[in-house]
């Protein structure tokens, strides 16, 4: 899978890009990641970017040129998305979606944000990952990116590993335990270390209905509630 992204501050996404997960399946070329600087088709001496906006106002908006100019240099996979409040919310459904296919591209923005032909004429669609406002979109990139870029396959060791987290099921992950068996009086449950396969499955997934029920209701509901089934499994361990 190839994933372009535009910035004006390629260094900071390569940098992260090329460590631990994301380094090692770029190293065995399942993921291509490129970063491009938007400085560089700028033909002024400063290398200019950004210019005050019409009408006034605070701060300072990112030019079409040089971005259109980046951009067609560089012919990018489809879609190309501006990291952005207007557009879609990044979850785990998102994330597969985008993985199942060969390639996308991003756009970071900066300051007070692009100018408007961007979003018409340019980008593809925005792509957000919360509502909140940061100073500009190279980290909400790089979130997208290892969301996306640890379900392409083969690039997590245990192919199963995508499929048994957090949101897989529209639930938050049961917890998880390892050595010591014993630590500071706190032990792993017994269940654990039972070596009972189908009981230690459904203690998981009891334990997954609890978390969410507790921490994050609106997941449950978004479900549509729980099922007799889940009532069973929260049942079973004393969980209901």
């Amino acid at each position: 899978m190839r994933i372009d992204v535009f910035t004006i501050f390629p260094d900071l996404v390569e940098g992260f890009t090329s460590r631990a997960l994301l380094g090692k399946a770029q190293d065995k070329g399942l993921l291509d990641i490129r970063a491009h600087d938007l400085r560089s088709e700028t033909v002024d001496p400063h290398r200019s970017v950004d210019d005050s906006p019409f009408g006034g106002g605070a701060g300072m908006v990112l030019m079409p040129e040089p971005l259109f100019s980046a951009v067609e240099a560089v012919d990018p996979p489809r879609p190309l998305f501006l990291m952005g409040p207007g557009g879609r919310t990044l979850d785990q459904g998102f994330a597969r979606e985008l993985a199942a296919g060969e390639g996308f591209s991003l756009l970071c923005g900066r300051y007070e944000g692009v100018d408007a032909r961007v979003v018409d004429h340019l980008v593809d669609g925005e792509l957000s990952i919360g509502d909140y406002v940061l100073a500009g979109g190279e980290v909400a990139a790089l979130v997208v990116i290892e969301a996306v870029g640890r379900l392409v396959p083969g690039v997590m060791g245990n192919t199963t590993s995508g499929d048994d987290e957090s949101f897989s099921e529209g639930l938050l992950e049961y917890p998880h335990y390892t050595r010591p068996a014993e630590f500071r009086g706190w032990e792993v449950p017994d269940v654990l270390r039972s070596g009972d396969h189908a009981r230690i499955a459904r203690w998981r997934r009891a334990q997954a209905l609890a978390r969410t029920v507790s921490d994050r209701p609106d997941l449950i509901e978004a479900r549509g509630g729980l099922t007799e089934a889940d009532r069973k499994a929260l049942a079973e361990f004393d969980l209901d």
